[in-house]
């Protein structure tokens, strides 16, 4: 901050991952396009949780703070499916385990109330987007509350955040009060009114004491908010989850091509932070260092898969050339070995949108592109 000439941050990201300067990392990605914004970010990689001096290093940020869990689910990355601790965690130094809290998010942001409660406070992530509403939390075998009404946060940025932190950045810069903001596509937020929110565009799910209760309930709010999750013809949402009522914003629209480029062109260093030489690197950085990621979304639905709730059903590509430039960059790297690892994504093959109209009216309602047979406009 010194060598920059800056006397304080405009925000504060911190994340349960090791600080590893790649796009297929959360943090690198908004970090990265805040700065392309022209907002100065500052980065607390796994802060020691249980005082608040970590948190506090870079100082109190004028704009606000950011919390991410990191690339995975916490509580994934310290349990197997058995309930086993993990022996090592791929997103940690040297892939040491235990440099996380459980539910991550929770406690970062416990901290950093402690530490400045008037600070706007934005959650994002896998661990917030897929926690957004009343959910079924395996570790616990329990119906938890919306990780927005127990975080303390004042905004959930859910799904692939770049327009929605970019719009959020912006009017906290102007002055906006982050209680007012309330419309910005792609996030959550917290009221205790929601009379004036009942009209025909918001769909109000069962309340957070009675999907607790009922299963049958449960899986009713599951369906109205799965047949919402999309950017064109998606309802708002709003759920009592006690205290506060929860609302969510339809989704963020997908990227153009020229702006999902954009993101991936941005000055990564593609390395992990050299602080984490001596301990052996990040592994997690050695399945994707020579890989390029070359769509985001998918329209499989497969059952046991969260992408269509957090990526969507819509897949964004990015141009050829975008990819031939960013390949060129790869083989220079050191350890090239001759090839690349991986051209792709999280779709396995998807490469493009299922069928042409997905970009202007959406994915069909109540239909699948690939089941019980697939679609005969799928291209």
């Amino acid at each position: 901050m010194e060598r920059r000439g800056w006397d304080e941050l405009d925000f504060l990201l911190v994340t349960g991952d090791a600080y590893v300067d790649h796009p297929s990392f959360g943090h690198a990605i908004v970090s990265r396009w805040l700065e392309h914004l022209g907002f100065r970010v500052g980065i607390v990689a796994q802060p020691r949780w249980d005082r608040a001096d970590d948190f506090a290093r870079l100082g109190r940020p004028r704009l606000g703070a950011l919390v991410t869990a990191g690339n995975l689910d916490s509580m994934v990355s310290h349990y197997t499916a058995a309930k086993k601790k993990r022996a090592g965690d791929d997103y940690s130094p040297g892939g040491a385990p235990g440099l996380r809290p459980d539910r991550a998010t929770l406690v970062y942001c416990n901290r950093l109330r402690e530490l400045w409660k008037d600070v706007p406070l934005v959650i994002g992530g896998v661990e917030a987007s897929l926690r957004r509403l009343a959910h079924y939390d395996y570790w616990s075998d329990s119906v938890r509350r919306s990780i927005l009404a127990d975080s303390r946060a004042d905004l959930l940025v859910f799904g692939m955040g770049e327009r929605a932190i970019g719009e959020i950045a912006y009017r906290l810069r102007d002055g906006v009060n982050v209680n007012d903001i309330r419309d910005i596509a792609g996030t959550c937020w917290k009221t205790h009114r929601p009379e004036e929110l009942r009209n025909e565009r918001t769909v109000e799910l069962p309340s957070f004491d009675d999907v607790k209760n009922d299963k049958r309930l449960f899986a009713k709010a599951f369906a109205s908010f799965y047949c919402e999750q999309d950017p064109i013809w998606g309802k708002r949402l709003i759920q009592d989850q006690g205290a506060w009522w929860v609302v969510q914003n339809p989704p963020a629209k997908p990227l153009p091509e020229e702006e999902l480029d954009a993101v991936y062109e941005l000055p990564y260093t593609r390395a992990w932070h050299p602080d984490y030489d001596e301990r052996g690197g990040v592994p997690a950085l050695e399945e994707v260092r020579f890989s390029l990621t070359a769509h985001r979304g998918c329209f499989g639905e497969c059952a046991f898969c969260a992408l269509s709730s957090h990526q969507g059903r819509i897949v964004q590509a990015r141009s050829e050339e975008s990819l031939v430039s960013e390949a060129r960059k790869l083989v220079a790297l050191p350890g090239f070995k001759g090839y690349l690892h991986d051209v792709g994504g999280p779709t396995a093959n998807f490469h493009e949108p299922a069928c042409a109209k997905q970009f202007r009216e959406g994915a069909c309602r109540g239909k699948s592109c690939l089941f019980p047979k697939p679609c005969k406009n799928l291209r």
